[in-house]
């Protein structure tokens, strides 16, 4: 079995659970292949140790499976690294809330136990793919929680006109709009106050960044649907986002998202669900009186 590392070591602790992990898949006869991110982060501490690096030769098709090692942050870095080859993910939490990362540090050692015994199930999750009349994001034009448009810092708003499948929808003055995932629900939709949606919901969430015309809320739509944008404003130029990556384009660009034809297949271990995440990671439902 062959395993792939990604993360960055940005933390003196995070080096300790790092020599964990790596134990832990030599102890079950896995080879390890690291991230050129998390080889620069760590070669250091390792001396003299050797571990093969992905490079621009190496042929990802033969990792068996990636653990992605830091935040949520890291994992979503991870799925782009994936891409089409949907290569299993296990998403292990060295950073602070984790909610796509679910294991945490004091848990690593018996997850990965039950990792290796194969007590785990597959959790496919659905992407969105950006398309556009230029090339943006090198080729690289899906995300696992969503595509925003945004205005620039020194700009003010923008203006949205949104369309679902050619029909016209509505306009928004805002200072930007985002397109998420039921994934991504949980994440920058959320704190734009958007609703909670399952995983494995068949939808898109259409929430306004900070709207100008107070009376638009959230919208859910299908997620056969494609969604397209006509972008005004008075600078010329505004961001696209894909997860953590972003674009400056102008107003000549024409955008429009639709789902992926690939997934993100996440790894969850036995025990785990989703509403157990929503409590224990966003005390969801905790009564702050008690």
């Amino acid at each position: 079995m062959r395993i792939a590392l990604h993360g960055r070591i940005n933390r003196e602790d995070s080096l300790f659970y790092l020599d964990q992990i790596i134990e832990q898949i030599q102890s079950n006869n896995s080879e390890i292949v690291f991230s050129p991110e998390l080889f620069q982060s760590a070669k250091a501490h390792f001396k003299t140790k050797q571990f093969e690096v992905i490079d621009s030769k190496f042929d990802s098709s033969t990792i068996d499976y990636y653990f992605s090692l830091g935040g949520d942050g890291t994992l979503l870095e991870t799925v782009s690294k994936v891409g089409s080859l949907q290569t299993p993910i296990l998403g292990i939490n060295l950073g602070k809330l984790g909610f796509l990362a679910t294991i945490n540090k004091k848990d690593i050692e018996p997850a990965l136990n039950s990792f290796f015994a194969k007590e785990f199930s597959f959790d496919d999750r659905m992407l969105i793919h950006l398309d556009s009349n230029n090339s943006v994001f090198e080729g690289q034009n899906f995300a696992l929680n969503e595509v925003a448009v945004l205005k620039r810092d020194t700009s003010s708003m923008i203006i949205v006109h949104c369309y679902i499948d050619g029909e016209f929808v509505n306009t928004y003055w805002a200072d930007g709009l985002m397109v998420s995932t039921p994934t991504g629900s949980t994440g920058y939709s959320l704190s734009a106050g958007g609703p909670l949606v399952l995983p494995q919901s068949d939808s898109f969430i259409i929430t306004p960044v900070s709207p100008h015309n107070l009376n638009v809320r959230p919208l859910i739509v299908s997620g056969s649907s494609i969604i397209s944008f006509e972008i005004e404003g008075k600078g010329r130029s505004f961001l696209t986002s894909l997860d953590s990556r972003s674009y400056k384009v102008d107003n000549s660009v024409s955008l429009s998202v639709r789902k992926e034809s690939f997934s993100a297949r996440l790894i969850k271990l036995n025990g785990y669900n989703f509403f157990d995440t929503l409590r224990t990671k966003l005390n969801w439902g905790l009564d702050i009186r008690n």
